[in-house]
């Protein structure tokens, strides 16, 4: 079945930088839509950044000019920069892959970005 693994998750502090992984496995990576979403403690899951396969991105406008999300179709990967970190960022973020709308959704466990003021 198809496996996603998020790393690069930790703590940092307001105004630095972070970069998350997804490593994907068992799918036909490059058809697919590559997301981030995050999920804050009391709240719902959002998303934050997303990739088609033919490379158009959408952004939640929160991390608009300080997330930059990529991929690399060879190796399976998808990433997130994230730079000029905010308390307001911390979440456990999670990849997402979806080859088009209404299709099943694959979902990583999660990794804890936590950013302290």
């Amino acid at each position: 079945q198809v496996q996603l693994v998020e790393s690069g998750g930790g703590l940092v502090q307001a105004g630095g930088s972070l970069r998350l992984s997804c490593a994907a496995s068992r799918i036909i990576f490059s058809i697919y839509v590559m997301g981030w979403y995050r999920q804050a403690p009391g709240k719902q899951r959002e998303l934050v950044a997303a990739m088609t396969s033919g490379g158009t991105t959408n952004y939640a406008d929160s991390v608009k000019g300080r997330f930059t999300v990529s991929r690399d179709n060879g190796k399976k990967e998808v990433y997130l920069q994230m730079n000029s970190l905010k308390p307001e960022d911390t979440a456990v973020y999670y990849c997402n892959a979806q080859a088009f709308a209404g299709s099943k959704a694959y979902w990583g466990q999660g990794t804890q970005v936590t950013v302290s003021s």
